[in-house]
């Protein structure tokens, strides 16, 4: 598969994370002859918090994940790509049962400290036989360094892996960051088929873990789109495994958190950008920011409507100018707008003001910027101080090409 042109010029290097191993497997339980199975096994009281689809048609796994989330705990990750195990019925809930039950006893711990998850196609079974036969090999693969193993193994139709790692400090003590994700289509989370997976060595109590996770969401996996679709599978997780020395965590507020909550954010906002660059098809990335809203949550609203609309994606896709689409889709969110107080910049270039196209309008900056593989919008509502970011990429032809193509 063609790599996206949006894609990365360089691949970061992941360090090891002291409390994480990771290994891969060949399984193929739907791609043949590529990895498919990763196995993460977590050091002992390594702590847990997630997000989840708020899709009314949840997958067994994310059904089970959430389940045992409250306990705070984690010792494994197992996670397959292929099959979705999503709307498979009782068969479904037994096949997880067997991979944990399985993935437990080969490491000795809790079957309630064992999360899974899946990517692929909904409604298959899944072969979960052909994952558990190969948990002695991968428990004796596991290494500390096989990061970019892991994040290829959860691919479906990726063009290229997410990874990003960064570093701070908690006190005076280092700790490492480390994130990986897959996503390309069926992306609009709600919390696309998205996962994503996030691992430190710091030591941060399950409950402010949570609150970290759920605050950074809001800003980065919830504020991308690429097609519209929310996931049955959506799963975000992070884990803390303690083995790092420093400052006691108590809160959100502790001071000497603060470095670590601006890293976590952007391990988590650069890993959602990531996947809006290889979104299915995608030439273009496009940044929408919505100011002067009536509150935040309205300015969220009306930049996904934007970011949603087909109009908009195939107008940037064909590199035309029409900014009249932009406020069509302002009309429609369903917020408060007084359209007379609504000003709209294409790339730096204010293009409409007060309700109606600025006198003297030049289309030719414009049409310039289209032409770009980064496009920036920024709406400018006049009536609040609400605010928003959010990110997609254009709708193409090759969008359809890989969805029609999909099962094939």
């Amino acid at each position: 598969m063609k790599i996206s042109p949006l894609a990365p010029a360089s691949v970061p290097a992941l360090p090891p994370v002291a409390g994480i191993r990771l290994a891969t497997a060949v399984c193929n339980i739907r791609y043949k002859d590529r990895p498919d199975v990763l196995l993460i096994e977590m050091a002992e009281g390594t702590q847990v918090a997630g997000v989840f689809t708020e899709s009314l048609v949840t997958a067994a796994p994310v059904d089970w994940c959430r389940e045992i989330l409250a306990q705070g705990q984690g010792r494994a990750l197992v996670v397959n790509a292929g099959n979705a195990n999503a709307f498979t019925g009782q068969g479904g809930i037994e096949s997880v049962a067997r991979v944990v039950k399985a993935t437990a006893a080969t490491l000795k711990c809790n079957p309630e400290q064992i999360f899974v998850a899946s990517t692929g196609v909904i409604g298959e079974p899944l072969p979960d036989a052909k994952i558990t036969d190969a948990l002695p090999a991968l428990q004796s693969a596991l290494s500390e360094t096989k990061w970019d193993d892991a994040a290829r193994a959860i691919m479906t139709t990726d063009t290229f892996m997410k990874v990003v790692t960064k570093t701070a400090h908690i006190g005076d003590t280092q700790v490492t960051i480390n994130g990986i994700a897959k996503g390309s289509g069926m992306i609009a989370p709600n919390m696309a088929t998205l996962l994503a997976f996030v691992f430190t060595d710091a030591r941060i109590p399950a409950p402010v873990l949570q609150h970290l996770l759920s605050d950074a969401n809001e800003s980065s996996f919830n504020s991308i789109t690429v097609d519209g679709d929310t996931s049955t599978n959506d799963t975000l997780l992070a884990f803390a495994t303690g083995q790092a020395i420093h400052a006691e965590v108590k809160s959100l507020q502790d001071a000497h958190l603060q470095a670590f909550k601006k890293a976590f954010q952007d391990i988590l906002t650069d890993l959602a950008i990531q996947v809006v660059k290889d979104g299915e098809g995608a030439q273009k990335f496009i940044t929408i920011e919505v100011h002067g809203a009536e509150n935040n949550q309205a300015a969220h609203t009306i930049a996904l409507t934007v970011a949603n609309s087909p109009l908009v994606k195939t107008a940037i896709a064909g590199e035309d100018a029409n900014w009249g689409r932009i406020v069509g889709a302002v009309g429609r969110a369903g917020e408060h707008v007084d359209k007379d107080k609504i000003h709209v910049s294409i790339g730096s270039v204010v293009v409409a003001k007060d309700g109606a196209r600025v006198e003297g309008y030049d289309e030719a900056p414009v049409a310039a910027h289209m032409k770009g593989q980064n496009i920036d919008i920024l709406l400018n509502l006049g009536i609040g101080k609400g605010r928003a970011k959010v990110y997609t990429c254009d709708l193409t032809h090759g969008y359809i090409d890989i969805n029609g193509s999909y099962r094939s």
